[in-house]
């Protein structure tokens, strides 16, 4: 059952103000023996924050998947992502916006759903500015921006994670309003 970030907060584990924490969609036998609880949203951005590479899965307009890694950067609760306008993922999105991002781990799985906005990264001084010293400091070079390229931001609708140790009773799922 869903819950308010205030009951979870009160459980010891602080979460968003605009979600409301539960458990993953899955089938009930998953869920036999006694939940543990569940993760702390730190626990996600942490790993969002540090993640190197982001698999980020586009529906090509036939409705076929199409997965591919990206760089990004995770920032004031958003994942932002670039690439060229002419690539898979590009014209994927641009039909339609929705995207399902997963980290390369599958033993402390964190999926992020929502919708990309286009970020107009060059004239964007202020978030150019937030956004170099991240990368120089995850990928040792600052921000580059391309001629050509896209700079998408995703902030989640939904989050799922879970660790493979504790799985499934401290899976968990974010809803954000």
């Amino acid at each position: 059952m869903p819950r308010s970030a205030s009951k979870a907060a009160k459980k010891g584990t602080e979460q968003p103000a605009n979600c409301t924490v539960g458990m993953p969609h899955f089938p009930a036998d998953y869920f036999g023996a006694k939940r543990k609880g569940f993760l702390p949203w730190a626990h996600a951005e942490k790993r969002l924050a540090a993640s190197r590479s982001y698999w980020i899965c586009t529906a090509r307009p036939d409705g076929r998947p199409h997965s591919a890694p990206v760089w990004g950067m995770w920032h004031d609760g958003a994942l932002y992502f670039g690439t060229g306008k002419d690539t898979r993922k590009a014209k994927n999105l641009a039909h339609n916006p929705a995207v399902s991002v997963h980290l390369e781990s599958g033993d402390d799985v964190v999926i992020l759903e929502g919708r990309v906005d286009v970020v107009d990264i060059a004239a964007d001084k202020a978030l150019q500015k937030k956004l170099n010293p991240i990368s120089k400091k995850k990928y040792k070079m600052p921000l580059v921006i391309m001629p050509g390229a896209l700079m998408y931001r995703v902030r989640p609708k939904v989050v799922l994670a879970w660790t493979e140790k504790e799985f499934p009773y401290i899976s968990t799922r974010w809803e954000f309003r």
